[in-house]
């Protein structure tokens, strides 16, 4: 079932995730941005392909049951079918990454998060100290951006623990609370590198906290 990513937190969770943005923001010039998207691409030639076979599948399947096994029917039904697989394909989304390889999924992870890095103004921090929370539902990745002024103080390693610890909490359906302990260690982390107040002339225009 498609989760729609404006429906993945609810409201009093997104409360709670602005607050605890606000909190690791306060003592730091730092900005720390949260973004769920529900995929990062339509998977076109995936869903073509996943249609294809099922069709093929579905059709074989008829010919045998009717007992027309020839290619006069079998090639009509499976075109016939080609539409309702299709629409079971657009439907449940989560059927294409059967078809998708993991280094093409984790391409778009990661385009769709350095897109939104930029989008969202992050780059236009005064000390480089922008820092991005990307959950991408239909992939179920995660992606954590810094800019060049906190990725020059801390190692990868840093980066590499957060969103090993994010999405195990979204595996375990500990989302929120691991996503509060991942915003907190960032600001953790801005604070000690870049202290003082953060003030809001760093945000981009309009929301800039939750998905």
């Amino acid at each position: 079932m498609k989760v729609r990513a404006k429906d993945f937190f609810s409201k009093a969770q997104k409360t709670t995730i602005q607050q605890a943005v606000l909190e690791a923001e306060k003592d730091t010039s730092g900005e720390i941005v949260v973004k769920v998207v529900e995929a990062c691409d339509r998977y076109r030639d995936a869903e073509i392909l996943g249609s294809v076979l099922l069709s093929g599948l579905f059709g074989l399947i008829a010919s045998l049951l009717l007992n027309h096994s020839t290619i006069w029917f079998y090639i009509p039904a499976t075109f016939i079918l080609f539409f309702p697989c299709r629409y079971l394909f657009k439907k449940a989304p989560h059927l294409k990454l059967a078809l998708v390889s993991e280094r093409d999924a984790m391409h778009e992870v990661s385009e769709e998060a350095i897109h939104t890095f930029y989008e969202r103004g992050l780059h236009r921090t005064k000390h480089g100290t922008g820092i991005l929370i990307f959950i991408s539902l239909l992939e179920r990745r995660v992606w954590i951006l810094g800019d060049k002024g906190i990725n020059d103080k801390v190692s990868p390693d840093f980066w590499h623990s957060l969103v090993a610890e994010l999405t195990k909490g979204i595996r375990e359906d500990k989302t929120l609370d691991a996503l509060c302990s991942v915003i907190a260690k960032c600001g953790a982390e801005l604070t000690k590198h870049f202290p003082g107040r953060h003030d809001g002339t760093d945000a981009p225009p309009g929301e800039d906290v939750i998905c």
